[in-house]
């Protein structure tokens, strides 16, 4: 059940793939760029803007009160070295508004902390001042904590050499426990769905409102 409940979801990898890009096109006054891995895609939400991306996008739209382009530059599967490679290119060329970066946890299957400290450094040296970049979520498992845990010490260390703001991905995934595993994750056992990606969003939301408020002015009342 949960090989073919996976079979499943990988279909949807072309779909949430194609929708950001579709709506890549649609104009704004805003410009959001995101980089990031299948979390980013939104792959086991109900609808790809169900996913995180997609609610911190709704949620500068209300606070501004301004259209928002969205360029979702993640690629499911990707590593850190696999962003450096595909998707900094991409980056180099755009001037957002805002940024997110969430990207590591496939790292964690072949874990190695050299190579991973050697993309982090490269994508954060390619991020504006005013991008937010998140810790690693909690996997729960100790086995895979571990590693979580030097990923995270990597990413906090050079985030602060290049003054970035961490978004506390990993204290608000493992703030839900153990019981999320059952409430908060998609069919695979992986991704999460529509709940957990309302979690993924809320680490970031605090942050994302202060970067709002500083770099979009808000109309003084009349």
């Amino acid at each position: 059940m949960l090989a073919a409940n996976a079979a499943e979801l990988n279909e949807t990898l072309p779909i949430n793939s194609l929708w950001w890009r579709t709506h890549a096109k649609e104009k704004g006054d805003l410009l959001y760029v995101a980089i990031g891995d299948s979390a980013a895609q939104g792959i086991g939400a109900s609808t790809p803007n169900r996913g995180y991306v997609g609610i911190l996008a709704d949620h500068i739209r209300l606070a501004t009160g301004r259209t928002l382009r969205v360029i979702n530059l993640s690629v499911s599967g990707a590593t850190v070295e696999l962003a450096v490679r595909d998707q900094l290119p991409r980056f180099a060329k755009l001037q957002p508004d805002f940024v997110t970066v969430a990207i590591g946890a496939n790292d964690i299957a072949q874990w190695d902390a050299a190579t991973f400290e050697s993309g982090i450094r490269e994508v954060f040296a390619a991020l504006p001042p005013h991008a937010l970049v998140a810790d690693l979520p909690c996997f729960h498992l100790p086995h895979n904590e571990r590693k979580v845990a030097e990923a995270n010490r990597i990413v906090r260390e050079v985030a602060a050499e290049h003054g970035l703001t961490v978004a506390p991905l990993h204290a608000t995934t493992h703030r839900e426990g153990w019981r999320s595993v059952f409430t908060q994750v998609a069919n695979d056992m992986f991704h999460p769905n529509d709940r957990g990606y309302r979690v993924w969003a809320e680490a970031f939301l605090p942050e994302l409102s202060a970067v709002v408020a500083h770099r979009i002015p808000q109309d003084a009342p009349a």
